[in-house]
């Protein structure tokens, strides 16, 4: 792990070790200040962890929360749209290479487009199993392994509010971004040392 840790930080990352979810919460927590505004990708890591619950439970920040029942289409992309800008944007990565190298796939853009450009600072709570050696290993991971599970997860919400099944590993994973450095201290990866998410 080390490895890992050293390239990213030469590649401009700021990275956190962690040793198990609690860890995460507790850390992810102190870089919530009131004020600010905060945008969210989709992560199970973040839901895992507890921190979409906590974020919810503000009410001294804006929370850019596009995952909030009861709200039209026009609304959600209206929020993803404004995470873009947000103070801290919060989300996962697919994978993250030996090099250092974030590696990422999405339906709509917007998490990838985050991590990207936009937001003041992104924080990215990644559990172990999505170190992988090389770009082509994170590939793998996210066609064979993120977006198979994703795929299943969305389908069976789908189902469960009577909607149409219609999410494929093709459309969920249409974009892809591989992000080799970034401006330093802009993002932060909170690296656990337990398996998270897809």
């Amino acid at each position: 792990m080390q490895e890992y840790i050293q390239n990213l930080e030469k590649n401009g990352f700021s990275v956190v070790v962690v040793e198990d979810k609690k860890e995460a919460l507790e850390f992810a927590k102190s870089m919530i200040k009131a004020g600010m505004s905060v945008g969210l990708g989709g992560s199970t890591t973040v839901e895992e962890i507890g921190l979409l619950e906590y974020l919810t439970s503000l009410d001294d920040i804006t929370l850019y929360n596009q995952y909030e029942k009861g709200i039209d289409k026009e609304e959600n992309t209206k929020r993803r749209r404004m995470g873009l800008v947000s103070d801290i944007y919060i989300t996962s990565s697919n994978a993250i290479t030996q090099n250092g190298e974030l590696v990422n796939a999405d339906g709509s853009g917007n998490r990838v487009a985050a991590q990207i450009f936009g937001p003041k600072n992104v924080l990215l709570v990644v559990g172990q199993n999505k170190l992988v050696k090389d770009e082509q290993e994170a590939r793998r991971r996210i066609l064979e392994v993120a977006a198979v599970k994703n795929v299943e997860r969305l389908n069976q919400v789908a189902m469960s509010h009577k909607k149409e099944r219609k999410f494929t590993v093709d459309n969920i994973s249409s974009k892809f971004s591989l992000i080799r450095r970034d401006e330093p201290g802009r993002t932060t990866i909170v690296l656990v040392k337990e398996d998270l998410g897809f």
